[in-house]
């Protein structure tokens, strides 16, 4: 949104959501594609009438150039005419393609009129409970229809400085590779990051969160990196920058709520987190099948030991304070505490077998579903042993787009 228009929401503000009515808009604001129907719902659950009028004035500066003239378009169309001249005053004419398919919502008495169905994407039809129906079902799956869909970012910390301690992340870069090519497939403008230390791994997490996620459906993080425990409020574990300096998950997640990032709001943010939640080895328990064999002198840790600072307080970028997630997944490599296997030769035993599961159910599953597939592969692997896990704030089901 031009900067002109912006200054023009602001200043009157206090008249829009005294004034404004909200409900008739919705259907003309979908139609326009200014909000999703996921955002409308976002804005919808704020509060009363006044404070959703707030909200969606707020919103309306995040929604690009076109945002102004079809609200003001949309306001004529409601009758709400005073408000119309107030910001039309200051805003660019409606272009002249809204007047071929913008029309009055008709207000019929002895029915509900029927929405007009929104384009969805052509999807490959499959079986199962991740069919092309449930895929398109609004109400229970968030449903994707941008090419690309989003931006995923991997940052990828291989080398560290000598004054970190920590050691090379051997088959950290095949993770690095697999990543790439996977979410490239599945529609997704990938980002890669290599070998940054601390504050620039937060610098990249603050400008990818910047960024206007209008024309885009998700977002999603790859962390692969040396990591440790740390304090936390909601989600657990911190990981290290090249430097050594470590940067809590709870942090990272926090740049992409709501607040900071309201292109965002009401879509799905999905990290995945390859790095250690703690020092401790799992050696596990008797079962009847026996583990695949592992060469011991291949694989590593990705573990770094949860030191306590000095006194009563830890350092700055252990703790973050959230307001209540949604729309928040963040996928674990491991159970807090323990340690994350990678083979110097193959990979992270994660990240391979996050990669095998997409590659085989992405048609025919959710997400939370080839997760619990992560965890069972996972868990199967090696002498000692692994265990992922994750923190799911998601309001509904997630399936990746597929070609």
């Amino acid at each position: 949104m031009e900067e002109s228009h912006r200054a023009l929401l602001r200043r009157n503000r206090v008249r829009l959501v005294k004034e404004l009515r909200v409900d008739p808009l919705w259907d003309l604001l979908l139609q326009e594609g200014i909000f999703s129907q996921d955002m409308i719902e976002e804005i919808q659950g704020s509060g009363a009438r006044s404070a959703q009028a707030r909200q969606l004035c707020i919103d309306l500066e995040t929604r690009g150039k076109r945002a102004l003239p079809v609200f003001v378009h949309c306001l004529q169309e409601t009758g709400q005419g005073a408000l119309a001249d107030l910001l039309g005053r200051g805003a660019n004419q409606v272009p002249e393609s809204l007047s071929d398919h913008i029309r009055p919502v008709p207000i019929r008495t002895d029915t509900v009129a029927e929405r007009p169905q929104e384009p969805r994407p052509e999807i490959t039809p499959i079986h199962g409970s991740g069919g092309e129906k449930s895929r398109r079902n609004s109400e229970t799956a968030y449903v994707l229809t941008h090419d690309p869909c989003g931006y995923c970012l991997i940052i990828n910390n291989v080398n560290f400085s000598e004054a970190s301690q920590l050691g090379r992340r051997s088959g950290s870069d095949l993770d690095c590779e697999r990543m790439e090519k996977r979410f490239k497939s599945l529609r997704f403008e990938v980002l890669t990051r290599r070998d940054l230390p601390a504050q620039a791994i937060a610098e990249e997490l603050q400008s990818l969160a910047r960024r206007d996620h209008s024309s885009m459906d998700c977002c999603l993080v790859v962390i692969l990196s040396h990591g440790c425990q740390t304090s936390h409020v909601q989600f657990p574990g911190g990981i290290f920058g090249t430097d050594g300096r470590r940067l809590a998950v709870e942090k990272m997640v926090s740049l992409f709520d709501g607040s900071h990032c309201p292109s965002l709001r009401g879509k799905p943010k999905i990290f995945f987190i390859q790095a250690c939640g703690g020092e401790e080895k799992d050696r596990g328990f008797q079962v009847d099948l026996d583990p695949p064999f592992y060469n011991p002198a291949s694989i590593e840790s990705d573990a770094i030991a949860f030191q306590t600072q000095p006194g009563n307080t830890d350092e700055p970028d252990a703790i973050a304070s959230l307001p209540t997630p949604s729309d928040i997944l963040v996928s674990y490599s491991t159970f807090p505490g323990f340690v994350s296997w990678r083979d110097k030769l193959t990979g992270s035993w994660y990240i391979e077998s996050l990669d095998q599961v997409l590659e085989q159910f992405v048609r025919s599953e959710d997400l939370l579903d080839m997760l619990l597939r992560v965890a069972n592969a996972v868990s199967a692997k090696g002498t000692f042993k692994q265990m992922p896990g994750c923190f799911n704030f998601l309001r509904k089901r997630f399936f990746f787009m597929v070609r």
